[in-house]
Parts: C-alpha cells; sequence; structure tokens
C-alpha cells in the first residue's frame, strides 16, 4: 500500500522545527549559549517525533530525531567513538486519574521488556539522571589515554588536556583487573557549591556569571587553555562503560558499577535497583524528594534493565536505547516574558531588585518573581522590562532570572536604571563607591527595616532593654504598636500584657493560668522599668543604638569622644566628620548621610522628647585645634592637582574661606602654590555647588572650634595612639570588660592582628592572633602584665 504523501503545511512545519532544533543544538554543543530552555527542547522534539511517525516519509536520516548533538568544533580534534553515546529516550508526567496513566510513557516501557523478554516485574539498575556535559574516557592497561565530548554521538570532541585537570577523573586505575581497553562513560558536572563560589566571585569581580551548572561544566571543559579550566572546580561521575576489549565486566549493570567505584571512578551513591513498574515509580518519587538536598543538579532519573545479555535482547531503535529511559522532572527553566523591575528593600535595608513576570510553571511551581540580584546584575544581563527571558528555579532556591532572549525584544525597550528613592519610606536609595549593593538610608523610618532596627536598639550593647528580646520586638511591630523606637517609651504595663496575649492566642501558646483568669504581669512591670532605665545612658550608646550603617561601637565611641554632643554629631558635614580617627570617607558619608533623611532627624528628636538624657555630654575634644584649619578641608574635598603641602600652605596665608577667596589666584601662587595647583582650586571655587559645601565645612569647623573652651588644655590620654588585640580567655576580668577600660584609657581595641598593633593580650587558650602576632613579631602580653597596665593609667 503506498503511503499518502504529507500535507504541504506538515512537510513546512517539519522543515521548520529541525532547522530550530538544529539550531538549538549548535548553540548549546558548540556556542554554550542556549537560547531555548530544556523544556522548549523537549517540545520541539516531540512534536518532530510524532509529525515522523505520522508520515514516515518526512524521518529523512538527517533529522534531529536522528541524532544526538552537534558536530565537534574546530577548536579541538575529533573523536570517532569506537561505540556510539546515544541518547536516551525521555518520559514525562501527563494528565491522567491513575499513576499508570500519569506515567503512561513509563508503563509502556517497562510492560515492553517484561513482553520482550517474557519477565515478570524485570529488575532495573536506576540512578539520577545528572545535569552535565557527557564524556568518554579511554582507558589502555589502566593509564588514561583520551577523553572526548559525546559531540553527535559517533565523533566528539577531544578534550583529554582538560580532562586531565578534573580531580575526580583516575589518571591510573586503581586495584586490578581491569581490561586492557576500557571506555568509560560519564557526567562532568559543576557541584552547586563550586558553581555558587564561582558566580559569587564573578559578581564582585565585574566578571560574567554562569547561568546555571550545566554550562559551568560545559563552559569550563571546552576551554582551549586546559588552565582554565583548571581553575573551575569541576567533577565527575560514572554511569556507563562504552568499549571493552581483552577482559570482561560482570554480567549485570549495577554490578559494573560497583566494579567502577572499586578501579576509583566516582558513582552516585544515590545509585540504586528497583523491580518493576511499582519499583521504578518509588524510586522517581524517592530521589524526586531528595533533589533539593543534593550537591549536584539533576533533571530526572535514568532506568536501565540492569543485565547486558536483556539489554542486547531488547536493542535500539533510532537514536536510543530500548532497554533505558530517563524519566524528566517538570523542567527547572522556563520562559516567559518580564512584566516589571521592582524594588524589594531588606531588613538591613539593602535594595534588591526583582523581576515581576508572566507567571509560569517552572519546577511544578507557578513563578511570578523571580531575583535579579543587583543592579550590576542587571547591566550585564541587559534586562529590560518587557524582554522575553529564562527563568530558573533549582530546588528551594529563589527563582533567579537568567538570560535574556534578545531576538524576541520589543521595539522602544531602554536599559534599566536604579531608582534614587525607596519604594517603601521615600528615603534616598544610597550605594557606597565599589560596592554592589544599594540600600535605603531610612534605618529608623522604613517599615521594611523596623523590627531589625528595633531588636538592635534594645540591645545589650545599645540601649540594654532588659526583657525586650527579639519574640517581644518582632511583636512589636508585627501588630504595629511600634513604628520607630521612640514608640517604645510610650507603652504602659497593659499595653504589653495586651501585645502578649494577642501573640499568645495567635501562636496557640496562651497558658493554662490565663485561660483561668490569672494574667501575671510583674514580667510587663519589668520591661518598664528597663525602657524607663534606659532613658539615662551615653552619648556612644546611643550612638550605637541608631543603627547608622558602619557605626559600631568603636566609632560611636569616637564621635562621643571627639564631638563631645549630640547636635554636633548630627550637624557636621562628611568632610570634618572625616578629620576624626578611624572615620574614613565611607563611614563620614554614612553617619552624615544617616542624619541628612528627615525622617531621621524626627525619630531622633522623638527620642529626646521622651526623655533620654546622656551622663557623658561634654565638650567638643580640645585635640580638635590640632586637626582642624581650612588647610585641611580643602585636603578632605579633594581639589584636582592641590596637594596637602599646597592646602597647608594655603591655610597658613589664608585663615578664612573669605580670604582665600579675597586673594585669588595671583596671591596663592605667591604665596607658594603652583600654578597647576591654583588653577585647579579656581576651578573648584568657581562651581557654586562646591563652594557651598565648603563654606557649610567651614561653618560646623567653626562652630567645634568656639565650642572648645578657652581654658580647656589639651591631654593625652595615657594609651592614645595604641591598638590592642585581646585573644583568649581572661581570669580576673571579662574580655568585654577589659576593652572598656583600655578604651577609657585612650586605647584602640582591635578585632584583628595586623602591622600596626601595639600588642596582643593573650589569655588562656589563645588561638590564631596569637599565632598571627609571633608571625608579625609583635610583643605579646599575659594577664598579669595587662591588669599592672591598667593599675597604673588608671590610678594615675
Amino acid at each position: 500500500m503506498t503511503e499518502r504523501p504529507a500535507p504541504a503545511e506538515t512537510v513546512a512545519r517539519a522543515v521548520a522545527l529541525r532547522a530550530q532544533i538544529e539550531q538549538a543544538n549548535y548553540r548549546y554543543h558548540v556556542l554554550d549559549d542556549a537560547d531555548i530552555t530544556d523544556a522548549e527542547y523537549d517540545r520541539l522534539m516531540r512534536e518532530l517525533e510524532a509529525l515522523e511517525a505520522e508520515h514516515p516519509a518526512l524521518a529523512s536520516t538527517d533529522s534531529p530525531t536522528r541524532k544526538v548533538g552537534a558536530r565537534a568544533h574546530g577548536g579541538f580534534a575529533e573523536v570517532k567513538h569506537q561505540l556510539p553515546m546515544l541518547s536516551l529516550g525521555n518520559a514525562f508526567e501527563q494528565d491522567g486519574e491513575t499513576e499508570r496513566e500519569r506515567f503512561r510513557e513509563v508503563a509502556e516501557f517497562e510492560r515492553r521488556i517484561e513482553q520482550t523478554l517474557d519477565r515478570r516485574e524485570p529488575v532495573f539498575s536506576v540512578e539520577p539522571k545528572l545535569d552535565g556535559l557527557a564524556i568518554s574516557l579511554r582507558y589502555e592497561r589502566g593509564v588514561f589515554v583520551q577523553g572526548a565530548t559525546r559531540g553527535d554521538g559517533e565523533t566528539g570532541e577531544d578534550v583529554t588536556a582538560n580532562l586531565r585537570t578534573v580531580r575526580a577523573i583516575p589518571l591510573k586505575l586503581r586495584g586490578k583487573g581491569w581490561p586492557d581497553v576500557l571506555e568509560v562513560r560519564g557526567e562532568v558536572i559543576m557541584l552547586r557549591k563550586d558553581f555558587e563560589a564561582f558566580n559569587e566571585y564573578a559578581r564582585t569581580h565585574d566578571e560574567k556569571p554562569l547561568a546555571n551548572p550545566r554550562n559551568g561544566a560545559a563552559g569550563s571543559l571546552r576551554q582551549l587553555d586546559p588552565a582554565i579550566t583548571a581553575k573551575r572546580r569541576l567533577s565527575f561521575v560514572a554511569y556507563a562503560i562504552g568499549a571493552v576489549e581483552g577482559g570482561e565486566l560482570p554480567p549485570t549493570h549495577s554490578a559494573t558499577l560497583q566494579q567502577l567505584r572499586e578501579w576509583g571512578f566516582p558513582v552516585s551513591p544515590e545509585v540504586d535497583t528497583a523491580r518493576g513498574f511499582d519499583g521504578l515509580l518509588a524510586y522517581f518519587r524517592r530521589i524526586g524528594a531528595k533533589r533539593d538536598a543534593l550537591p549536584y543538579d539533576i533533571d530526572g532519573v535514568v532506568y536501565k534493565l540492569d543485565d547486558y545479555a536483556g539489554q542486547r535482547e531488547m536493542g535500539f531503535v533510532s537514536r536510543a536505547p530500548r532497554w533505558a529511559i530517563a524519566h524528566k522532572f517538570p523542567a527547572q527553566e522556563q520562559t516567559t516574558r518580564l512584566l516589571d523591575i521592582e524594588i524589594q528593600i531588606g531588613r538591613t535595608g539593602a535594595a534588591t531588585p526583582r523581576a515581576r513576570m508572566e507567571p509560569v510553571q517552572v519546577a511544578g511551581v507557578t513563578v511570578t518573581y523571580a531575583t535579579l540580584h543587583n543592579a550590576d546584575q542587571i547591566a550585564r544581563l541587559d534586562v529590560r522590562v518587557g524582554d522575553t527571558v529564562i527563568v530558573r528555579r533549582a530546588g528551594d532556591v529563589i527563582p533567579e532570572v537568567v538570560r535574556v532572549i534578545e531576538d524576541q525584544r520589543p521595539a522602544g525597550t531602554v536599559p534599566w536604571t536604579m531608582p534614587t528613592h525607596c519604594p517603601i519610606c521615600g528615603s534616598a536609595l544610597i550605594r557606597e563607591e565599589g560596592a554592589a549593593a544599594w540600600r535605603c538610608s531610612g534605618g529608623l523610618i522604613c517599615a521594611a527595616q523596623r523590627k531589625e532596627a528595633l531588636i538592635h536598639f534594645a540591645s545589650r550593647r545599645a540601649m540594654d532593654i532588659e526583657g525586650l528580646g527579639e519574640r517581644f520586638a518582632e511583636a512589636l511591630v508585627e501588630l504595629d504598636i511600634v513604628h520607630t523606637p521612640a514608640d517604645l517609651y510610650a507603652l504602659n504595663v497593659e499595653r504589653f500584657v495586651a501585645m502578649k496575649q494577642a501573640i499568645d492566642e495567635r501562636d496557640g501558646t496562651t497558658p493554662e493560668t490565663v485561660k483561668a483568669g490569672k494574667v501575671a504581669t510583674k514580667w510587663a512591670e519589668n520591661l518598664v522599668d528597663g525602657i524607663e532605665a534606659s532613658k539615662h545612658t551615653t552619648l556612644a550608646r546611643f550612638l550605637f543604638a541608631l543603627g547608622i550603617m558602619h557605626i559600631g561601637e568603636s566609632t560611636a565611641k569616637t564621635l562621643a569622644a571627639w564631638l563631645g554632643r549630640l547636635d554636633f554629631v548630627r550637624s557636621t558635614p562628611a568632610s570634618v566628620l572625616r578629620v576624626l580617627p578611624d572615620i574614613g570617607g565611607e563611614v563620614a558619608t554614612s553617619i552624615a548621610g544617616f542624619f541628612a533623611q528627615e525622617g531621621n532627624q524626627q525619630v531622633v528628636d522623638a527620642l529626646l522628647a521622651a526623655g533620654i538624657v546622656f551622663s557623658d555630654e561634654a565638650a567638643p575634644s580640645p585635640l580638635l585645634r590640632e586637626r582642624l584649619n581650612l588647610g585641611v578641608l580643602l585636603d578632605m574635598v579633594k581639589v584636582n592637582k592641590l596637594g596637602p603641602k599646597s592646602c597647608k600652605l594655603l591655610a597658613q596665608h589664608f585663615p578664612t574661606l573669605d580670604q582665600l577667596l579675597a586673594g585669588g589666584s595671583a596671591h596663592w601662587i605667591t604665596a607658594g602654590v603652583p600654578q597647576a595647583a591654583a588653577t585647579g582650586l579656581e576651578n573648584f571655587l568657581a562651581d557654586p555647588v562646591a563652594l557651598a559645601k565648603l563654606r557649610e565645612a567651614e561653618a560646623a569647623m567653626q562652630g567645634l572650634l568656639a565650642a572648645i573652651p578657652t581654658t580647656a588644655a589639651v591631654t593625652q590620654a595615657p594609651l592614645a595612639e595604641q591598638t590592642i588585640v585581646l585573644t583568649g580567655t581572661l581570669t580576673s576580668l571579662s574580655r568585654d570588660e577589659a576593652k572598656e577600660r583600655l578604651e577609657a584609657l585612650g586605647a584602640k581595641v582591635s578585632g584583628s592582628v595586623s602591622k600596626k598593633t601595639s600588642f596582643v593580650v593573650a589569655g588562656e587558650a589563645a588561638g590564631s592572633k596569637l599565632d598571627k602576632a609571633q608571625e608579625l613579631g609583635i610583643a605579646v602580653w599575659d594577664e598579669a602584665q595587662l591588669l599592672a597596665l591598667l593599675k597604673e593609667h588608671e590610678a594615675g
């Protein structure tokens, strides 16, 4: 009977499908730059297979359904596989009520083997389907001689030099009994931890991150320079054999895998055996449940008839064996359209962009949002609203956009830029020089940061509000009782009791005594007392409690000691703050930026109005007289070509900004300033914005200097300029107490040892800091020496 020719539209569709699949093969296998997802590729292949099954005349010998991948790239020598490296047929979950209906392709696979071999519930070797690059390793007399990629199944690429850098691949087999020639097939993969480590490095060094571990493995192995491959941590897992000469292997696949382990090959610990359809499905579910916890990516499981005699009897069809099949999980990558890029504010103020997309099923979950990591990542990917993107979800990892399909980009799209203000509180978004993340500057008023700000404010080293732990702080925020730390000082016992009853009811933890009408209030009274007691504190503790970025206890103490009063801390611009010890540009900018936000100022005012007072407020330090003058300010604002020496000369001849302006370029040069420096200063002062900032800095400087009593003498703290490191356990006082007493004497107590360290105090069980000090030749003191030092100076 003559077969009817296929309709013209069917022929055209088959031609189009072949072209699309061939292009995808080329991009994936040769360019390592896939432009469609695995799910889309599988859909296209299944459609073509269905057309060729319905119209056999369409099934030409060069159809992608008869091939595995793409031809080898010219950058590597070609390798003809002694035995073809064929791919597997795929099985997917489908609609249906019963398991056999939903997994009908697995059921048909198992039933076909039962009927062909006349066996009930045959035994299968089962294993995870690794998501990497398939390779073949050739060993002659136990020595690794050649490695090749799968390529198109018949011919691959010689990547022997690169494979030698993969530590998991044995260069010489262990044990004995191996054949004269042995080909081992397996997968080169990149473990999740190595993938994350590589991408973290890439993001911080302005390099292109990898889209996923599979691309990482393929791209790394196919580097023309093996040295590059060696720097990327690749792994290998063996799962099959190819050609075997001059020796015999066990009669089953599962026993062969065990033999490969003994010869030194990594084999997945998840490899097992299963019997019949029910056994296959039980394994599929077991691995699916463990999938997220595995150290590598998998996209399904593989079922192989275990005994080789049965495999030979089953044979092959076109591009795949009839005795094995891959049972695929739902795809972890899908294509969708990007609707918007929104900004999320984290609890510490970090501003993270996320993609809002047309909902799409990824790995069995409907995904609407995906992370974009940071503004630099968006720029690297060139993601734009309206783009068609590939989104990936692996396990419990937050979905992320990994690639843009640029040839589907709509006309008129524009590059995305970071917003200037927080979407939650309206405060400015700031980015420090050299940092990847942007942050909201409204730490005390931003609802997204409220919980973290409150916990920090009440902590022991800050305002030390006894009884206000993390659980109560979270409840105060979640129940909308507290919006800023200032609200704490308006709470009473009744409000706290009501709060606790509300959270107990919510959590189902209401005590039986409360149910019986007996409500304890002593804890609430103590908490109110703790809040009241916190009103009497030090300026350093208060500044630390505000949670200003980069302001730790040490910096807060520096601000309090040098500026003396809160109003000076609030009003001093960054250029003046930078003259204080250990306060660099980033820290100074952070302090000034915090107090520049109106919302933060309002909260500070409310805290003061609640009755907070400082026991240590005083006049600014007399030492500021040595650090503050117009020359210092000019040096801090970094005028082009104007160095520290010229700044000092100008301050000597023109003590004020008005005098400097009146002098002009000619007089500056007469004073000894080089022509280029004078020109740079002239240009700087001609900028009204720059001049206004310099005037602000000078006014702040004059205010600080005027506040220092004329009778105040410059006294040097006994341990000023000393940097001390504490390590180990002290027996007579705690580390915190030792730190406080040393800082009270002017010392800086550091957490790390460097060349600037004056000496290290080593207690019992001192660790790596002691080793570092000895390595650098830094003096090491014991506890007795420390106590003697404290006694000497504190007595004086």
